[in-house]
């Protein structure tokens, strides 16, 4: 005879807990209802298509307002599900358990619990998710179960070729970001793009993202125009390779023919002292420092000419070059980039006027894209500048600047540039949701693309504004994409999910970069969990997105905490890469990692697949004689 408890004995073990645990799950559940019923008017507003999801994600909310460690530990003792799981069906996860501790409770007798209607059930729940992600991304491919966005480089304007192995590679959704290029040159994309189509077979979603209103340094004078050209040298200053110099016509300069020399600079010189240059000519000049240096002319052709140069040299515009064909002036030289190099403890005014440093060298002064806002900076908020790499906190405020002292930053200093953002997540800045260029840009997007990316959403007036000016453009329903990347925005989530819900169709995109820098780098991980809570409790597509596979991408070896990363993205419904020179080689190898993830992780659930290693058991050790 068994000595296994059944449930009846089960039961009588555990009566007064399983009274008590019926009761705290029959007011959570009423609770939540609740919280639904008081929002009625909210959830009338949406799609129908958002309807059932609306009220789960309610539920859900009200679900999470406690803290159920305790409950989730007592529901475990009994065997029964802890609602780890609950978020595409929350009010059927409570209802589920309910049963079953009703059964416990009062075998045999009817459950007086009904259903909900207007709550997903599990299977609905998930397929609810499926339809919405498909209707936003496109269809999932068959052979893995995420979808890769690639964020276009400015070259797939001009290169079909790059965008064609893109797709054949596995590209579900093609990325342009309209803070960069230009009209013409996302047109060619999308021609290049609609080309690989048709060549092979295959369909690919286009999102065209808005620039968005972001404040940025601005006002650094450029730096001298000054060129150094040094070649390759050994740990011990030995020449490896001299530096190879393409000279080229200055009234109609010619790029350089392509050369695998790491060293290449290019110089612009008059066409008729160049078209007097031979192979072995010695050209001589002095550089900015007064050194007297050399260049041995390699080859030459119509486009210019090569050359070598085997000791460094600073080159300026009025640098004279001597030949056997006489002496050229060198015109033009671009300017050098101005920085300022900040070290924690140093002062930085940020001003409504661009500046320098002062006279006394210890306080530096930059101006900003957007001084208006200064205005709404308070004592001791922080700021942080070029994504999170300088950080500090408002020290003084005065009517034109702001003292920032420096507390984030490497110790030996970090350089600061123009152009580069700026992050205010404490204070409150009234940033439009739509610039004069996004409503600039949005007239191409709603003719060419699947879906827009509003960029920086921080309230749910930001989602109300687009819509507007999008029921404006087009009659038809272009799926948006509200990018979460401000702490004002992840706080405000709820709401904006919501009201986006009005429309039939859209997505959500963790923008790590920024996001990182709002709500700080070692709470990453909590908030991108979090929103990938919500936004699965309303059936909302998720991409994940900012530094996956980063370094494959621009360097062609990743390292091994982004190959976790990516894998973890198996839990979006989509995974972006940002562009790079070994971008194609990156999607290849983010393919690979979703076909062979998709059977271990979906979402919060580990996929019990059956595993190669659990075969490999040891042959039992032989009895000795």
């Amino acid at each position: 005879m068994s000595d296994e408890p059944t449930s009846s004995s089960l039961a009588t073990l555990y009566a007064a807990e399983i009274a008590e645990l019926l009761a705290e799950l029959t007011a959570l559940r009423q609770e939540m209802l609740q919280v639904a019923a008081q929002a009625g008017s909210r959830v009338a507003a949406v799609s129908p298509v958002f309807r059932a999801s609306a009220f789960n994600l309610l539920h859900y909310l009200a679900l999470r307002r406690r803290d159920l460690r305790p409950l989730q530990s007592r529901l475990a003792v009994l065997g029964l599900s802890s609602l780890g799981r609950a978020e595409a069906h929350a009010l059927a996860s409570v209802e589920a358990v309910l049963a079953v501790l009703h059964e416990l409770a009062y075998p045999g007798t009817p459950n007086p619990l009904l259903p909900n209607e207007d709550a997903p059930a599990f299977a609905s729940g998930a397929g609810l998710l499926a339809q919405h992600s498909d209707a936003v991304l496109g269809p999932v491919p068959a052979s893995r179960g995420v979808r890769i966005m690639v964020t276009l480089p400015s070259e797939a304007a001009a290169d079909y070729a790059l965008v064609r192995d893109l797709l054949r590679q596995g590209m579900d959704c093609a990325r342009i970001n309209c803070a960069h290029d230009n009209v013409a040159a996302w047109q060619k994309m999308i021609e290049h793009l609609r080309r690989a189509e048709q060549e092979l077979g295959r369909t690919c979603r286009i999102s065209m993202d808005l620039a968005g209103a972001k404040l940025r340094t601005a006002g650094l004078p450029p730096g001298p125009s000054i060129l150094r050209i040094n070649p390759l040298r050994d740990d011990f200053g030995r020449v490896l390779m001299p530096a190879y110099v393409w000279l080229t016509p200055q009234e109609q300069p010619q790029p350089a023919p392509t050369n695998s020399a790491s060293t290449l600079f290019s110089l612009a010189l008059p066409a008729a002292w160049l078209r007097g240059l031979h192979p072995d000519d010695t050209v001589r000049f002095r550089d900015r420092r007064g050194r007297k240096r050399k260049l041995r002319v390699l080859s030459t052709s119509e486009q210019g000419c090569w050359a070598e140069l085997r000791k460094t040299a600073y080159l300026a515009p009025d640098t004279l070059f001597l030949s056997p064909a006489g002496e050229a002036m060198l015109q033009r030289i671009p300017r050098l980039e101005a920085f300022m190099l900040l070290r924690p403890g140093d002062v930085l005014q940020l001003n409504r006027h661009p500046g320098a440093l002062d006279s006394t060298g210890t306080q530096a002064v930059i101006g900003c894209t957007m001084p208006e806002l200064l205005d709404h900076v308070k004592l001791g908020e922080r700021v942080w500048f070029d994504d999170g790499k300088i950080g500090g906190v408002v020290e003084q405020v005065e009517p034109d600047a702001l003292h920032v002292r420096i507390t984030q930053a490497r110790v030996k200093g970090e350089k600061l540039r123009n152009d580069k953002g700026i992050n205010l997540p404490d204070s409150l800045l009234p940033l439009p949701a739509l610039t004069p260029k996004d409503q600039e840009d949005l007239a191409f997007i709603a003719q060419h693309a699947d879906m827009v990316g509003l960029s920086f959403a921080s309230r749910p007036q930001d989602v109300e504004q687009l819509q507007q000016r999008l029921a404006q453009l087009t009659e038809r329903p272009i799926p948006f994409i509200i990018k979460v990347e401000t702490q004002r925005g992840f706080e405000q989530l709820p709401a904006i999910l919501l009201t986006a819900m009005r429309a039939p169709s859209f997505g959500v995109m963790i923008a790590r970069g920024d996001l990182a820098v709002e709500c700080g780098f070692e709470r990453l991980a909590e908030v991108q969990e979090e929103i990938l809570w919500l936004c699965e409790a309303a059936h909302v597509p998720v991409i994940w997105a900012t530094q996956v596979l980063e370094s494959l991408a621009s360097g062609g070896l990743p390292s091994r905490a982004e190959i976790t990363d990516a894998a973890m993205g198996n839990r979006a419904e989509c995974v972006m890469l940002n562009k790079g020179p070994r971008v194609v080689q990156a999607v290849e190898t983010l393919d690979g990692i979703f076909r062979r993830m998709q059977g271990h992780q979906h979402k919060k659930s580990a996929m019990l697949r059956s595993l190669h290693v659990a075969q490999m058991l040891p042959e039992p050790e032989s009895t000795p004689l």
